[in-house]
């Protein structure tokens, strides 16, 4: 039977589907995100669409809004920003059979910012029932990214020490976490201000990073997990054992070149396995992702630019 949609779709009577969703225009401060009307993602073989509850914002956001990272990314304005979600499945393409309509879901994306994603099957996992959906938006890319920064970059072995740089942040919780489920030395770097906070992680040592004494006095390293880059990284290079390991989400830093150490770059990647392990380590109060303030999706400029300041928690984009 030809239905009455499928004949005006071919006429071109139906007009797409919209949903709103922040774009960027073009690289620039906050005022270059805008709210509008775009086209809802379809759902194709191996993938899930999902109503998005809320959406995290990561540092890779602001990124690529101020254009740092233009060489290595190519947008075509406008685009829709937003790496992680938390919603409910709406429809599922075919060949997915680990998700149906109705399933809280969290999961790394592109095109977050918006009220609709669409996302491959593996970039999914269910959410735990005692978690606020909302939050759950706060874990998939931190959590993913700190554990596989610890769990592939570093790949350290029981009773090594490892620092991990940043330690405070989302990230550096999170590789924290995966370094002591391996039996590591683990030693948190921050800032001097945040070291009482810091010992609440449970770690074997804290060092405030920004106080040349402090590092001095750190002990020799079988590897650094470096969430921070820059003056920091380069401050700890020499307490790193020779033949030692440095792993970071930042890229290779210059100060490493022509020293005796492995160097592995990491970005993070898709695992639904794995990300539904971390959600349930973070119900549990295992793993503690600190949400800073939501912000409903008109007000992204405001929420970016809290995001963008050091030492603030998770902020969400909520629908």
């Amino acid at each position: 039977m030809i239905t009455l949609r499928a004949t005006l779709e071919v006429i071109g009577v139906v007009e797409e589907a919209l949903m709103k969703a922040v774009v960027l225009k073009s690289y620039g401060d906050v005022d270059a995100l805008a709210v509008q009307d775009m086209p809802e993602p379809k759902v194709g073989p191996g993938e899930v669409k999902v109503r998005v509850t809320a959406a995290g914002i990561n540092p890779v956001d602001w990124k690529i809004r101020r254009g740092d990272l233009r060489e290595r990314m190519e947008l075509r304005f406008p685009t829709i920003l937003g790496r992680d979600v938390a919603g409910e499945v709406m429809e599922v393409g075919p060949g997915v059979t680990d998700f149906k309509p109705g399933d809280r879901v969290m999961g790394v994306v592109q095109a977050g910012y918006a009220e609709k994603a669409v996302a491959p099957a593996e970039s999914w996992a269910k959410v735990p029932e005692s978690m606020d959906l909302k939050d759950a938006a706060a874990l998939p890319l931190v959590t993913l990214t700190g554990v596989q920064l610890m769990e592939e970059a570093v790949n350290p072995r029981p009773g090594e020490t490892v620092l991990v740089t940043g330690a405070l942040g989302s990230v550096g919780r999170s590789a924290v976490f995966a370094a002591k489920a391996r039996g590591v030395k683990v030693l948190a770097g921050v800032r001097a201000s945040q070291k009482a906070e810091a010992q609440k992680l449970g770690v074997d040592g804290v060092f405030a990073l920004d106080v040349p004494e402090e590092v001095a006095k750190l002990p020799m390293l079988d590897a650094v997990a470096d969430t921070v880059g820059g003056k920091v990284v380069a401050s700890v290079l020499e307490k790193v054992k020779p033949g030692g390991t440095l792993g970071s989400v930042l890229g290779e830093p210059p100060e490493a070149k022509g020293r005796q150490l492995t160097v592995r770059a990491i970005f993070a990647h898709p695992d639904s396995r794995r990300l539904t392990q971390l959600g349930q380590a973070v119900a549990r109060g295992d793993l503690v992702i600190p949400v800073s303030k939501r912000f409903p999706l008109e007000q992204v400029q405001e929420a970016q630019k809290l995001a963008e300041q050091s030492g603030v928690g998770k902020v969400l984009l909520v629908n």
